[in-house]
């Protein structure tokens, strides 16, 4: 699980939700999804809006950037989660539009930013 914090797309607000993920890559990997009902939640509304956040893990906070993940990319992260959970194309199903599968880049934070790093 992890702690991601968006600005909130209407109110400029910090917005802070729990998620579930796995890392790929160096990037962290989770699905926008609302208790698999029909609207997006407001955490990927907010990070479509204003793609840079931060995610608090274990091992402290991480400055990240968040997308969409598409076409093959796509599709290989959504069998990795398939992995993880066996019901999740059931669950899918449920919904009238496609679960986006969000990639959490990390970005340089503040101080490596004004060093050039």
């Amino acid at each position: 699980m992890l702690r991601l914090t968006t600005v909130g797309r209407r109110t400029g607000q910090q917005r802070s939700v729990i998620l579930g993920y796995f890392e790929d890559d160096g990037n962290l990997v989770s699905l926008a999804m609302n208790g698999w009902g029909k609207p997006e939640p407001a955490w990927w509304l907010n990070l479509q809006a204003h793609p840079e956040a931060t995610v608090d893990l274990v091992d402290g906070p991480r400055p990240v950037r968040g997308r969409a993940a598409t076409g093959d990319e796509r599709a290989r992260l959504w069998a990795r989660w398939r992995e993880i959970d066996k019901n999740l194309d059931g669950y899918a199903a449920r919904r009238s539009s496609e679960t986006a599968v969000v990639v959490l880049m990390p970005r340089p934070g503040p101080s490596e930013a004004s060093r050039g790093t």
